[in-house]
């Protein structure tokens, strides 16, 4: 089984494509995951519609890969976090799913 972690984000106006460099599955969040064990990449969806929501999935081989991925790189984690402030606008975690 997979583990999939699901967020939602509507970056500001004029800033998507740093976002979309940002969080796709080759930009800043998928470099930092690929350093863990059990990454198995980032799936990042366009909204249809302008202004509306963009989605990325952020698949691990298990929930214990993805706990380990937050115990070792928790620092790293957050110095991205601050240094992607302002990029991802609105971001809400949807959720958690099994594949």
């Amino acid at each position: 089984m997979t583990h999939a972690r699901v967020w939602k984000f509507r970056p500001p106006a004029g800033r998507e494509t740093e976002f979309e460099l940002a969080y796709s599955g080759t930009g800043n969040w998928a470099e930092l995951f690929q350093q863990a064990p059990g990454y198995r990449g980032t799936l990042l969806l366009r909204p249809y519609k302008e202004g509306g929501w963009w989605l990325t999935i952020d698949r691990w081989e298990t929930e214990s890969h993805f706990q380990s991925f937050q115990d070792s790189f928790g620092v790293q984690y957050r110095g991205l976090d601050e240094e992607l402030e302002g990029v991802a606008g609105e971001e809400v975690f949807v959720g958690a799913f099994e594949e």
